[in-house]
């Protein structure tokens, strides 16, 4: 009698790795770019890196890097870091974000060197305006990560920074309380939203298709009230008060932190508390749960008594809250008067930041600084006079979107029932 041997290895079902070669070939791609411009374009002397200001408690030295060693450092750099980024790829099937992290930093320290090259580049004035910059990103991003987190996409953040920049604008010329155009932002922004909801949860119009609407209305809309309404009585009703900065003593005096985290304005603390608060809920209390429940599996979550459509209405009207905030740093924020669609376009970027943090809160915050920091590169790099075309320094945040959002993202997972309407029974 014979008895068949089973492999108790051959039993065991395989598991197939999905490898995603995107992020390594695109850090070989930009290494490659970079290296062809220190040859095309050889530039000598030194730059000097400025990292202390007169207000920090302990004046720290400047950094003096000298040009051509520097630049081939960190090409050098570079290119190990998209080799070990192919490495990973080949051994475990994906290349960990903090690859692309270093990656980048260590590009625009090569980049920045050879471009202020015999200049010098104040590392705290340009991080400060980095975080100015991507504030407007951080809270779209946030608004995104909400709707989207419960089963909603939201196209039309852009409508709601472009939204709550015009109420927040006119709200604090008017009264000269810019805490007062804050929640008239805040009440914009939830405007847009219960339009949003409306027609995508009650009517089941295509999400998508909702979203442009609303951010061709908006902008129509402001630009109509700009010309008809504004212009004509702008002292009036076209002149905001700043929000003041506020320095928090001892922790605005640290070297470096202090000038870019601790010498902001009221809206920027706000950031920083919403951020924490939406981490801290999203994964750890009974609404973060719900939230992601009826993103995910919301025929499970209405078994379970959750009422779906209830949630993700109110879920969407609170991103639309958050997202009509970050369009008052357009005008309140910097005592800027509106005018005519003048969030340029940053409700896409934070949507790419949405896609990019993979509908996380903390890595959506953080691409959405990447965005800033490109941002503000521009205006860093015309104050030193960087021999960069002023054209390619306008399409820079653009093409690190692209970069990042088409070459560096593998692949990305949205929640399984974003876009999907839900109808019961």
């Amino acid at each position: 009698m014979s008895h068949a041997t089973v492999s108790t290895t051959d039993a065991l079902p395989k598991t197939t790795i999905v490898r995603s070669w995107k992020t390594p070939i695109a850090l070989a791609v930009f290494t490659a770019l970079f290296a062809l411009l220190l040859i095309a374009a050889p530039r000598g002397g030194e730059t000097t890196f400025r990292v202390s200001t007169a207000a920090d408690a302990i004046l720290l030295p400047d950094v003096v890097a000298p040009v051509g060693f520097t630049g081939w450092a960190c090409v050098v750099l570079m290119a190990l870091l998209a080799a070990g980024s192919a490495w990973l790829v080949r051994s475990v099937g994906r290349s960990p974000l903090w690859v692309v992290s270093v990656f980048i930093i260590v590009g625009v320290v090569g980049f920045l060197t050879w471009a202020a090259s015999g200049g010098t580049v104040p590392v705290a004035n340009l991080l400060a305006g980095a975080l100015l910059g991507a504030m407007p990103l951080i809270f779209g991003a946030l608004g995104g990560v909400i709707g989207e987190r419960a089963g909603v996409v939201n196209i039309a953040i852009e409508s709601q920074l472009l939204a709550g920049a015009f109420t927040a604008g006119v709200i604090a010329s008017i009264t000269k309380q810019p805490l007062l155009g804050l929640v008239g932002a805040a009440f914009a922004g939830v405007l847009v939203a219960v339009v949003l909801a409306v027609f995508a949860i009650k009517y089941l119009v295509e999400q998508v298709i909702v979203g442009v609407v609303l951010n061709v209305l908006v902008a129509g809309l402001t630009s109509f009230l700009f010309t008809q309404v504004l212009q004509p009585n702008a002292q009036t009703l076209n002149n905001p008060t700043r929000l003041p900065r506020i320095a928090i003593p001892f922790l605005s005096e640290i070297p470096v932190i202090g000038p870019v985290f601790f010498r902001q304005t009221v809206i920027v603390y706000l950031a920083y508390f919403i951020v924490a608060a939406v981490f801290v809920a999203m994964f750890y209390t009974r609404w973060g749960l719900r939230l992601r429940a009826v993103g995910e599996h919301p025929q499970a979550a209405d078994t379970v008594g959750i009422n779906v459509n209830a949630t993700r209405f109110w879920n969407v009207l609170l991103a639309g809250a958050i997202a009509g905030l970050g369009g008052a740093l357009f005008t309140v924020g910097g005592g800027i008067a509106f005018g005519k669609e003048m969030t340029n376009g940053a409700g896409f970027i934070a949507l790419a930041a949405v896609i990019f943090g993979q509908w996380h809160p903390i890595k959506a915050t953080l691409a959405a600084l990447l965005f800033g920091f490109a941002s503000n590169l521009q205006n860093t790099l015309s104050i030193i006079g960087s021999p960069v075309p002023s054209e390619f320094m306008l399409m820079l945040p653009y093409l690190v979107t692209i970069f990042v959002v088409a070459g560096v993202v593998g692949k990305s997972r949205a929640p399984a029932a974003d876009g999907v309407p839900y109808i019961k029974g």
